[in-house]
């Protein structure tokens, strides 16, 4: 049986993920208790359940603080025939203050004497056993729902043969590192076509961008600095039993050398792995 556990700080995209999971066949609950969890792995062992792909259930902070204390030990109890992934959301705290702001909802550990930030840091505390836990961890902070959707069915449903599933993501430093690289190269020591007044609009994914950073030597040689490292341990990674890996390539501005040299991963690496998908965080 296979069973994705959702958490993740409120705000964050929990029931988008939920939703999405059900659009793929899984069967899904929102909101279950910690300790209901092996109750309901005996649920969904019956026949009548074998036509659904799996099950899914959302766990967040809505749970008593000492069912979220138990949380390890009840996952390493459920039984062997259960294969788990968790699955944790989490964006910036000024985004999820931003979202609750928008929407006008109370944040479920809001009160008159807890105020929102106040709240949405004790969610995180709250939550840390399962973010830990998580081998899979998105921000969510500058992604749509539609995107959202996007990498649950990539990234976690997939084809479930049980490879390493890798992320290359190209972002700007100015606007920060994504929360769940892994890995994190920083390619602005290349020259930067920005400065250059008829590429300044464009980004990576332009031939004329392409053919500026192919002329210069530096480019080829950072790429294959990068393929060797990643040529050394991607493997490494995956016979460990790792099931996600984000690789952030950044430069200043996310839009031409990061882009550039992420595509380029991208194209090299789909040759070696079956599951390599490629995001720019900042052409979104």
């Amino acid at each position: 049986m296979h069973l994705v556990i959702i958490s993740g700080r409120s705000g964050s995209g929990k029931s988008t993920a939920l939703h999405q999971l059900e659009d793929e066949g899984y069967y899904c609950i929102d909101n279950l208790p910690v300790a209901l969890l092996p109750a309901l792995v005996q649920e969904a062992s019956r026949p009548e359940f074998e036509h659904f792909r799996g099950a899914a259930v959302c766990i967040d902070a809505r749970n008593a603080w000492r069912n979220l204390e138990d949380f390890s030990s009840i996952i390493e109890a459920l039984p062997d025939t259960v294969t788990s992934e968790i699955l944790f959301l989490d964006a910036q705290d000024s985004e999820l203050i931003k979202r609750f702001s928008e929407t006008r909802r109370k944040h479920p550990l809001s009160s008159e004497r807890m105020p929102l930030a106040e709240a949405i840091e004790r969610e995180r505390q709250l939550l840390e056993p399962i973010a830990s836990a998580a081998a899979l961890v998105l921000d969510t902070s500058q992604m749509t729902i539609y995107e959202l959707r996007d990498a649950i069915r990539q990234r976690l449903v997939g084809d479930l043969s049980g490879s390493m599933s890798i992320l290359i993501q190209s972002f700007g430093f100015k606007r920060g590192v994504p929360t769940d690289a892994d890995l994190v190269f920083d390619v602005r020591m290349l020259p930067n076509p920005h400065w250059v007044k008829e590429l300044r609009l464009k980004n990576g994914l332009d031939e004329d961008v392409r053919e500026f950073l192919e002329a210069q030597p530096l480019t080829g040689e950072l790429f294959d600095s990068i393929c060797q490292y990643l040529d050394r341990w991607l493997p490494h990674y995956q016979d460990s039993n790792r099931s996600y890996m984000t690789v952030a390539i950044g430069c200043t501005g996310g839009q031409h050398r990061s882009v550039y040299l992420a595509a380029r991963l991208f194209r090299h690496y789909q040759q070696q792995f079956p599951q390599v998908h490629i995001r720019h965080r900042e052409l979104q």
